[in-house]
């Protein structure tokens, strides 16, 4: 069961657009390693607009996985990669059907 979730939305920086795919995908291995994340997808919105989205059993986990290293990361590439800081929304789940 999952009770907690983010959803993230960043803006590539013009010609960025790759870069940030690539980081997307690159994270994947990562968050394989935190027990706690339950679900994850790294999305692309728009041409330039991508999103990721994750779920928690709990709200320990989702802060794990905000203290873990696919966050620092995402700060860390900010300034380099996005056109503006992450946009980042603490979702409660209501209902879930998970594999």
């Amino acid at each position: 069961m999952v009770t907690a979730a983010l959803f993230v939305r960043v803006e590539a920086k013009p010609g960025k657009e790759r870069d940030v795919e690539s980081f997307l995908r690159n994270a994947l291995p990562l968050v394989e390693a935190e027990p706690a994340t339950t679900a994850w997808f790294a999305l692309r919105l728009e041409a330039s607009t991508f999103g990721i989205f994750d779920a928690f059993p709990d709200e320990a986990g989702r802060q794990a996985h905000l203290a873990g290293k696919v966050a620092a990361a995402l700060k860390e590439k900010a300034s380099e990669l996005f056109a503006k800081p992450p946009q980042i929304e603490m979702i409660d789940v209501l209902a879930a059907k998970l594999p």
